[in-house]
């Protein structure tokens, strides 16, 4: 089947308030919101959505659906974002979560990690005082205090450059977010890839807080308590790379089954935590263990935290992600108690 998907970018420059407008023309804000992330493949979805879309956003169906292009992947380094919820280069990332989930420090891992690999860090400061940023701070090459200004340092800086822009839902609901794209897509600057991130923790609360988006990272309150960083949901959050005809085979195959087994093991967590392990029959107390391990498996030390954990930073490739997982889920019975910490501290080095 030939590759097709959303042009979001289209959709967040013609369609700024898309919520609404979705429930104007009956549709779910949560249905544009999976179609713009990949969650629902465009093959999938009904025509009546796509040309509602399409004539909310006054274009037609051709310029609605991109066919055929690529979707370029950045590696992180990072096990449950790369597995789960992979960044496409250019794209925009929106961070889901409530105060204390832990959105600054994975927001801050992001930006020494982009930054190390030669990308131009910039950072538009929110109106306001907000004294949690300064621990991003080291790792931003530019702050900038209104999209006029952030506009000029890239100029200055050279539209050839790759690009990490920062910025608050606030510049979202203003309408200036998107107002900056728009210049971006005047002036040929294409390689900007965006976090959004929701200083207030409103966003939780929408169907569609950023509008369109490439990347949901939805933080999770449960890994949060339970101090299992990064608290980032692998069932919840998505990327439109997920889709199979832009991801390689193998990783699609083994994201959708860890999705699974993850979702079965929250399932049997609950039956657990209030009868125990020893109520649950010998096949799912094997599907408990293994979800346990595989969730363990995908927590990770970041470097901007060293000073706080005391544990080194970790990067890890995805390569080296795949083939561990793949062993979780295919020989759980083969790891016994003897080598069960053993296997964790290989998986987890």
């Amino acid at each position: 089947m030939e590759n097709l998907r959303l042009n979001v970018a289209l959709l967040r420059k013609k369609v700024p308030n898309l919520t609404s407008a979705a429930k104007s023309v009956g549709l779910r804000p949560a249905t544009v919101s999976n179609l713009s992330t990949g969650k629902i493949p465009v093959g999938r979805a009904e025509v009546r959505t796509i040309v509602a879309l399409a004539e909310l956003a006054g274009c037609s169906l051709d310029e609605l659906i991109i066919r055929g292009e690529s979707v370029e992947m950045i590696e992180t380094g990072i096990k449950t974002l790369d597995l789960f919820a992979p960044i496409a280069k250019g794209g925009t990332v929106g961070l889901v979560a409530r105060p204390g989930m832990g959105q600054l420090v994975v927001l801050g891992e992001m930006l020494y990690r982009l930054k190390r690999e030669g990308y131009v860090t910039i950072l538009i400061k929110p109106k306001g005082n907000h004294p949690e940023l300064d621990d991003i701070l080291d790792d931003v090459d530019f702050v900038t205090n209104n999209i006029n200004e952030t506009f000029k340092v890239m100029l200055k800086e050279g539209t050839d450059k790759d690009y990490v822009l920062t910025a608050d839902r606030s510049y979202v609901i203003s309408g200036e977010f998107f107002t900056l794209q728009e210049t971006f897509d005047d002036k040929g600057i294409s390689e900007v890839t965006t976090f959004l991130m929701d200083l207030k923790g409103e966003a939780v609360d929408e169907d569609l807080p950023y509008g369109p988006l490439d990347t949901l990272w939805q933080f999770d309150a449960d890994l949060a308590t339970r101090h299992k960083y990064p608290a980032i949901n692998p069932i919840y959050s998505t990327s439109s790379i997920l889709e199979g005809s832009y991801l390689e085979p193998v990783h699609h195959s083994i994201q959708q089954r860890a999705q699974k087994l993850l979702r079965r093991y929250r399932e049997l967590r609950a039956i657990v935590n209030v009868h125990g392990i020893e109520r649950l029959p010998a096949a799912e107390s094997q599907i408990y263990k293994q979800g346990e391990r595989l969730e363990a498996y995908l927590t990770q030390p970041f470097f901007v935290a060293e000073a706080f954990t005391g544990k080194k930073g970790e990067d890890v490739k995805l390569e080296d992600t795949l083939n561990d997982v793949r062993r979780i889920l295919e020989n759980p019975s083969s790891i016994s108690e003897a080598n069960e910490l053993n296997f964790i501290g290989k998986l987890k080095r």
